[in-house]
Formats: structure tokens, sequence, C-alpha cells
């Protein structure tokens, strides 16, 4: 677990309105072998189905919806706001064909479930739960269709079971 320390996720008095949508995470699934990770700046935590779950969306063309839809877990990593280079450089380019560990520099922690960063201060461990792909019909507000998904490149959207979390102390 490198320098973290479990902790118990109602514990938490994070902003995620501000973790998120201004300072981003870091989605990342997959094994030693193989994983991938990308920076999500939409999303959220909340309970549901009597859970504390996190709320990811991936678009359909992110070379980590591979590793998300081939696994069981997924991370997501929060940082201090001096990773925000990288975070960007993880949102811009696919590891399809960039090594993006090597260009940022950060460094993968690899635990049974799913790997994450050292870097992070914050780590949310998830168990998929719930995946579906967002529709245009089920649009309420419909100028979202032209001015997200134009292209069509809808998100999937995960319900994820926060199993674990981890803090730097």
């Amino acid at each position: 677990m490198s320098n973290f320390e479990a902790i118990d996720i109602k514990t938490l008095n994070d902003n995620f309105f501000n973790r998120i949508g201004s300072q981003w995470s870091l989605v990342t699934a997959g094994s030693e072998n193989s994983f991938n990770t990308m920076t999500a700046s939409w999303g959220g935590v909340g309970v549901l189905w009597n859970r504390n779950v996190a709320f990811t969306f991936i678009r359909k063309s992110r070379y980590t919806l591979e590793f998300i839809d081939n696994n069981e877990y997924y991370t997501l990593s929060f940082f201090g706001g001096e990773y925000m280079k990288e975070l960007a450089f993880c949102g811009k380019h696919s590891g399809r064909d960039t090594d993006k560990i090597e260009a940022t520099g950060l460094t993968p922690v690899f635990d049974e479930k799913a790997p994450y960063f050292a870097e992070a201060d914050l780590v949310l461990v998830c168990r998929k739960l719930y995946k579906q792909t967002m529709s245009p019909d089920c649009f309420i507000e419909k100028d979202f269709i032209e001015k997200w998904y134009g292209d069509s490149d809808w998100h999937e959207c995960f319900v994820g079971d926060i199993v674990a979390a981890y803090k730097k102390p």
C-alpha cells in the first residue's frame, strides 16, 4: 500500500465537487502486467443501494474503458494541485500509443484489486456494480446532446462500490 493508510470512507470530509471538477482524478484499471489510466473531471460519490459508491463516466472511445470492462475493480486516485500537469497529460493522450507512466513520472502501486498512484493523496478502490450507456432518448436537457455528444461518443456510466479508501497520513 506504499505510504497510505486505510481509512473508513465515512470519515472523509473532502469537497468532491472541487476534487473531481477542479482538481480531477485518475481512473485506473488493470493489473501489473497491463493497465491504463485516464483523467476524469466528471463523476461523483454518494450512497446508492445502501452502499457508498462512486459514479464514474468513461467515453466509449477511451482506451481505459477496455480495462474497466475487463476487470472487476478500478481506482480513483486524487492528487494535490501540484500534479495538474501530469493529470492534464493523462487526459490528452491515449495509452494506446503513449506510455503515460514514463511521460509523467507517476509511480503505479499495484495491490490485489487495481492499480493506483503513489503520488496521490486519496485513493478510492471501487468494485463495479452497474454499467449503462448514455442514450440520447434519456436526455431531458436536449441541448446537452449536441454540446457534449455531437460526435456520438457516449459515456458509459459506472456505479462502483467503494470497497476501500486510502489516504496519506
